[in-house]
This record gives structure tokens, sequence and C-alpha cells, in this order.
């Protein structure tokens, strides 16, 4: 038999307690008087009732209560209420993903036999979401011209219970009507969601235009880092937020504390980047526009793109995404050899940070309700905070290289 020549426990401190259970029950508090602008990252899974009293009192539908570290933490709600604040809403959630926010609309509004209009420049993740539910859950799924305004009345049915807007189309760039679409679905009682990840919530205020819901993905522009995944949604209404977020809640969804300190660490300077994205890739558009290799610029912000009207009359800046149509003349490997050619432009999913991206897009097979009127290529572009002088010798030198430009 071995003898245990392990030490005894220290002895107990002034509360009775040894030190292996002191520094396991301690009340950390902030000191009175400590101030500090950062806000603090409180990571939680289990959250700490006083008495039973409050743990039974607890009602899902009350965002002040701390229930679960999945559903909120001081952190997580800081950033969910600035988020809202910033889009004029009320209510926000968070999700692990753009994607993630999108499918617990899905989810927290759809059932068997409903219906679900879909424009058809939709971020391509929503189309593949909607087909799945389609085949596999019993709803329809429909695609419509987005720019098909007021005349969206025409295509509503009496299961039809959401649609989707995106303003502008993601590649595409067409910017619909939407306060008229919103106004004729509000007359017929079914539910508006627009994907408004584009404006990053600054450019375009959806609730000022009569949208129910705006879903981003905070991967983007309000992480800034090309390092966070994470995703928003908010609303105005009471009644829509509780059956988004009884969804959440079944889907068992939340993000981590420290990814939403990140976020809130970017959101100070999200107005500054995302002008100063949006000045560039006017810059590069417009010179874009005088070559010859290039038939078409798809920029919100120039007369010629279709919706530019509306874009006028309800955004108030652009960002830096813009697609362009190459001529015809050159094949889709030569268009590729030049995106291959880029130094500056990487190829790669999202963007929203500081690192400017370049990828082709086959815009016909992407499409069901409307013909799609080029013949060329389409390249999207991200710009990002690199010089635009930069940037824009690396495209020519590689318009140069591939297309002899």
């Amino acid at each position: 038999m071995t003898q245990d020549n392990r030490k005894p426990l220290d002895k107990p401190e002034a509360n009775g307690w040894h030190w292996q259970t002191n520094i396991l029950h301690t009340d950390t508090q902030l000191p009175a008087g400590f101030s500090a602008m950062p806000v603090p990252v409180a990571r939680a899974s289990t959250v700490v009732f006083p008495d039973l009293a409050a743990m039974r009192s607890l009602d899902w539908k009350n965002d002040s209560q701390w229930r679960y570290g999945l559903h909120a933490t001081p952190t997580s709600m800081e950033l969910m209420r600035r988020l809202a604040a910033l889009e004029g809403g009320k209510h926000c959630l968070l999700f692990p993903s753009g994607l993630s926010a999108i499918s617990n609309v899905y989810f927290g509004l759809i059932k068997s036999g409903d219906d679900v209009l879909i424009p058809d420049n939709a971020y391509g993740p929503n189309r593949d979401h909607g087909d799945w539910l389609a085949q596999a859950w019993g709803i329809t799924v429909r695609y419509y011209d987005p720019m098909i305004g007021d005349g969206i009345g025409a295509l509503i049915q009496p299961n039809t219970k959401l649609i989707w807007l995106e303003a502008p189309g993601s590649v595409t760039m067409e910017v619909p009507d939407i306060p008229a679409i919103a106004r004729v679905a509000r007359e017929r009682g079914v539910l508006t969601a627009i994907d408004n990840t584009y404006s990053a919530g600054l450019a375009f205020r959806p609730f000022d235009h009569g949208v129910d819901i705006s879903v981003q993905a905070l991967t983007k522009y309000q992480s800034g880092g090309s390092d966070i995944l994470m995703g928003g949604v908010v609303t105005i209404d009471d009644d829509i937020h509780h059956r988004l977020k009884q969804a959440r809640m079944r889907l068992g969804v939340g993000v981590s504390a420290d990814d939403c300190s990140l976020v809130l660490r970017s959101l100070g300077n999200l107005q500054l980047r995302f002008e100063a994205h949006d000045r560039s890739a006017m810059t590069l558009a417009t010179w874009l526009g005088t070559r010859h290799e290039i038939a078409a610029v798809l920029h919100p912000a120039f007369e010629d793109c279709p919706g530019y009207q509306h874009f006028r009359r309800d955004f108030t800046g652009a960002g830096g995404l813009f697609s362009v149509v190459f001529d015809e003349r050159y094949s889709q490997a030569q268009i590729d050899a030049f995106i291959e050619g880029l130094r500056l432009f990487k190829i790669g999913f999202s963007w929203g940070g500081a690192h400017s991206l370049a990828l082709p897009y086959r815009v016909p097979s992407m499409r069901t309700a409307t013909p799609w009127p080029h013949k060329g290529g389409l390249v999207r572009f991200y710009v990002g905070l690199e010089d635009v002088r930069d940037l824009q010798a690396d495209i020519e030198a590689s318009l140069k290289a591939h297309l002899g430009g």
C-alpha cells in the first residue's frame, strides 16, 4: 500500500472557506467610480439568479431579464441595442452568420403551406434556402422581377406570408422601389424583410420606407476586419420580434461575447470606413466606365443602373461594392485570367473588410424570373481601403496583361 504524501488543504480563510473555494466564489463587480469607453466583455453560459423566485418569474419575452448566456449577456445586449438604434428599429437579435439570420426569418414566420416571394437578384444562399424549404418543408417559393414595384400586388396569393427585398441586388445591383413594394405588401397583410447588408444600415433606413424586418450580415462592414461571422435581425414590431426570438430560442443559436466586443469596437468608425469605401469605389467605377474592355458598369449611383432613381431618392451612399460587365468578345477564361492576375484584389467571398476583392459570376444561371440583358461576363468588385491609385494601377496592369488593354 503506497503512502499518500499529498499535503492537506491550507487552513480556511477568514470567511471559513479554503482558497480553492474562494477563487471560484467571488463577488466580482466593477468598483464604484470606474468607467471606461470599451464595453466590458461578459462571457457566460450559466446566469446566476439571486433566488428561486427570480428564476421562476422569468418571461422569455422580456429582453431586460438575464436568463442564459445563449440568449443574451450584457455585451451582446449592448451590441443589439446599438444596432437597433443604427437602423431606427426597436429590437435586435444576433446570429452566428448573415445566412443564419435569414434562416431564422423563415423558421420564425413561415410554415408548411405558406408562400414566399424572393427577388430574382437575391443573395444566392437566400435563394438556396428558399429552394430547400420548398423541396423539404412544403412551402412554395416564387421569384419576381426586382423592378416590379407596386406590380407585386399581382403576385400576392392568399397564402403569401413573406416578401423578401434586396437593395441593391448583391451582384447585379438593381435597386427596387422598396416603398412601393412595402406599401402594397402592408395593404395585403404580407410581411416584408430586406437584406440591408449593402447599406450597412447607414445609407438606407428600411423602417422609414415601410419595411417590417431588416437583416444584415454583420460579418461585413460592422466587423470590418474579415475575421468575424455574425448576423443581425432588426424589427420595430413587438409581435414580429417575439416570433423571431422564439424561433431563435428553439434553434439554439447564439454568438460569443468576444465576437460581440470586436463588432462593438468597430462600430465607432463604421461611418468613416463606409464613406472611404464609397469614395474609392466611385473613383474606380467611373474610370472603368471609360475602358474599352468594359461594356457596362453596374453601380447604383450611376444613371444607367436599373433603379437609379430609387437609389437617388432613398439612399445616402453606396459603399464599396459594384459590378462590371466585360465586352462579349472576351471569353470567361480570359476574364478568369484577368482576376487571377490582380495582385491587390483578392479572390474570396464576403466583403466589408479593409482588403479589396474580385469575383466572377455567371449571372444567367442565377436568374429564373427575369432575363439578363448582358452577354459579356460579369465581375463584382469590392473596393477596400487601399490607396485607390494602387487599385487602379492593379486593374490596369491585369487588363493589359490578359485582355490586351
